[in-house]
């Protein structure tokens, strides 16, 4: 289905033309009529299936279009970290380029002038809001906040915030909303939790579905069994043996980030680690790097692993089993994006089989046994058995429609300046935006 068949605004289909993008993706395509309907959305679906466009683009079309406050806050956004803050306020400025909606990305860190900034913004007013829940409980601590003309409410990555204890704060926060308002409450999981919470704050949604994909068949996957000991020694001799592009590193823990990072430089590779002991400066210039091929290893906790917009990475690595199938597909799906294809390793210390086996069943087989090098001496057996269960998928993102531009506008052949990442200020009504993509 194309962009063009939903009865969006103009303006904002200039916008998704600049961007290069006409056919949707299956959440786009439930999820965009309803909510332009103004209905409340109970949606289930997980990273890279274009849930981010599904909720913007609509958002977008109704500013636009319905009566909503000046000099208010009219939308607010809530996610779980940092990161998926500022790509979603980098995707919303491509796609708001040619409207004059405001945003501003409001989350944790230490820079006093950056905290000065959002106060600024949710003073005087912003018509879309994306904040993490602790730094906006922060700004509603002081008591300068006023939340009482929002007509949106979007909670994204719903699962991960009540895993991250967040629970108690988007209570704290919806409660200061005004009462009528639209909700829309997105999900890669729904566990009781989850059904909980959409009792509390949605008022007869429309619940969407869209399956628990697969990871795509042209990502190789292979596991190493080995002794706890061995993972360290066995990255470095994989990271030499096949020369890699842009590679990713996965950690359960962040310790482990710290170390293997640490014995990864002292071996000379070209690597940075993130986690959430890292300052936001800091964060965002290594992710900048990795983006601009100027670093070709990041070692990251599971922080990477939803809502991050980077693409062609050629190798990821497990270094710990994550902890289900969900966050398994998650990881090695930042890798074979973008028509291109991927290998995923995932090390397996004895510990860690049984996991590794539930993982396999979600799966609905196993996943290659890889030969560890003779070098690193003897390795435990593999004797787990998962069983077998059925599939799902995804399907390909479409190409830009062919087309001029709309109403005399620039449309697809704009040639303005594109943000590259960084910390996305507040834009002002005329300012110009970005090109990331709509399918995150």
């Amino acid at each position: 289905m194309y962009f063009d068949e939903f009865d969006l605004d103009d303006r904002v289909l200039d916008g998704i033309d600049a961007m290069g993008y006409t056919t949707a993706t299956p959440v786009q395509e439930k999820v965009i009529p309803p909510i332009i309907e103004g209905k409340d959305i109970l949606a289930c679906a997980q990273t890279g299936t274009g849930k981010t466009a599904a909720f913007l683009l609509p958002i977008l079309h109704r500013l636009i279009t319905a009566p909503h406050e000046t000099h208010k806050i009219n939308s607010l956004i809530i996610v779980p970290t940092r990161e998926l803050a500022v790509q979603i306020a980098q995707t919303l400025e491509g796609m708001s380029y040619f409207t004059s909606v405001s945003s501003i990305a409001v989350y944790g860190g230490s820079n006093g002038a950056l905290f000065a900034a959002e106060k600024k913004a949710l003073t005087s007013g912003v018509d879309i809001v994306i904040c993490t829940p602790g730094r906006m409980i922060a700004h509603l601590n002081m008591g300068y906040v006023k939340l009482d003309s929002v007509k949106y409410l979007v909670l994204d990555e719903a699962d991960r915030m009540l895993d991250m204890g967040f629970n108690d704060d988007i209570i704290r926060i919806t409660s200061a909303l005004p009462k009528k308002r639209q909700n829309l409450l997105f999900s890669a999981t729904m566990p009781d939790k989850i059904r909980k919470l959409a009792l509390k704050i949605l008022h007869e949604p429309e619940e969407i579905n869209i399956a628990i994909s697969k990871p795509p068949e042209k990502i190789v996957q292979e596991a190493f069994i080995v002794f706890e000991e061995q993972k360290i020694a066995l990255i470095k001799q994989l990271l030499s043996r096949k020369e890699f592009g842009s590679i990713i590193i996965f950690c359960s823990r962040k310790q482990n980030v710290k170390q293997l990072t640490h014995e990864l430089k002292r071996a000379r590779f070209s690597v940075e680690e993130i986690h959430s002991d890292l300052e936001q400066d800091k964060r965002e210039q290594v992710l900048m790097d990795f983006k601009n091929k100027k670093l070709k290893m990041l070692v990251a906790t599971d922080i990477l692993s939803r809502g991050i917009d980077i693409e062609d990475i050629d190798l990821v690595i497990n270094y710990d089993v994550p902890n289900d199938a969900e966050d398994y597909i998650h990881r090695i799906g930042r890798t074979a994006r973008a028509a291109t294809d991927g290998t995923a390793y995932t090390i397996v210390s004895e510990k860690e089989q049984r996991k590794f086996a539930r993982i396999e069943e979600v799966l609905g087989k196993p996943v290659t046994k890889a030969e560890v090098p003779a070098a690193l001496g003897p390795v435990p057996e593999y004797t787990a058995k998962p069983s077998r269960s059925g599939g799902g998928g995804k399907r390909p993102y479409g190409k830009k429609r062919p087309g001029g531009p709309r109403n005399g506008k620039p449309g697809g052949n704009h040639n303005g300046p594109r943000p590259n990442g960084g910390h996305p200020q507040q834009r002002s009504k005329n300012n110009s935006g970005g090109k990331t993509t709509p399918q995150q």
